[in-house]
């Protein structure tokens, strides 16, 4: 059953892929049942897929893979919501291809992995709300890129035929705010799960991961606190999400490629 909710995730975000091309090529909207069907879908089966490999009587599986798997599906979960009524085509292009590649690298990659045997249900929920925090965050960056795109082709006076793609400007940059709220909000409750239900965090091993990950928080809070309070928007909120990004990237899968991959195999 999960090998076959495996191959048919992958199949179904192919197919939302193409869909989601062929649209964009055109530059019209697609038939919008169809391409969240296929979405939903690929959304149910990668679902399943992911429930077995998470989840095994052999025990948990956090590695760098399994997480991206789960990061890229709550991703295309909130595109799947956010696409109801809006016109997200290019951020499901870009999206529903990174479900498949994850899905395929986190069964057939790096070989075996050993699931951990153990984990408390503090911890649990402290993974839980991580993941949960750097998926919001992901898709605020993704749309801080294409607002940025946007400025720079509407400031050199060049519209862009993938703009009636995607809702006006300024219903973005909402969005935009929006998601950065939210993800900030979970990655803040993540932070104070980890200090509760974590006790090394400031031990060797770990340490970086904290520190950087209290450097995000910090630049999303300032973000967040120049656009309520001093108006800041544009490419000045663009630089200070990316910035912030930047330092959750490092923090997280920075530590994991090192830990699971460099020194593996070094």
């Amino acid at each position: 059953m999960a090998a076959l909710a495996h191959w048919i995730a992958i199949a179904l975000y192919l197919a939302t892929t193409v869909v989601a091309g062929a649209a964009l090529a055109r530059k019209q909207q697609p038939d919008s049942k169809l391409l969240l069907s296929l979405l939903a879908g690929a959304l149910v089966t990668h679902g399943i897929s992911l429930g077995h490999m998470l989840f095994s009587p052999e025990g948990y599986r956090f590695d760098l893979l399994a997480m991206l798997s789960l990061i890229s599906w709550v991703v295309n979960f909130l595109l799947l919501i956010l696409a109801v009524g809006r016109p997200l085509t290019l951020l499901i292009l870009i999206f529903a291809p990174v479900g498949a590649a994850t899905e395929f690298a986190a069964s057939h990659i790096w070989g075996a992995v050993t699931p951990h045997q153990q984990i408390s249900a503090g911890i649990a929920v402290h993974a839980l709300l991580s993941i949960s925090a750097y998926s919001l965050l992901t898709l605020a960056t993704l749309q801080a890129i294409y607002l940025y795109y946007l400025n720079q082709q509407l400031h050199n006076h060049r519209p862009v035929g993938a703009t009636r793609l995607l809702p006006p400007l300024q219903s973005m940059e909402s969005l935009l705010f929006g998601l950065i709220t939210f993800g900030q909000l979970l990655l803040t409750v993540s932070l104070l799960t980890g200090f509760v239900f974590v006790g090394n965090l400031f031990e060797e091993g770990p340490i970086h991961k904290t520190i950087l990950s209290m450097v995000a928080w910090a630049l999303y809070s300032i973000l967040l606190w120049g656009h309520w309070r001093l108006g800041w928007r544009g490419n000045t909120a663009v630089r200070w999400t990316l910035s912030a990004f930047a330092a959750l990237l490092l923090a997280y899968f920075g530590s994991k490629l090192v830990m699971e991959v460099i020194l593996q195999r070094g």
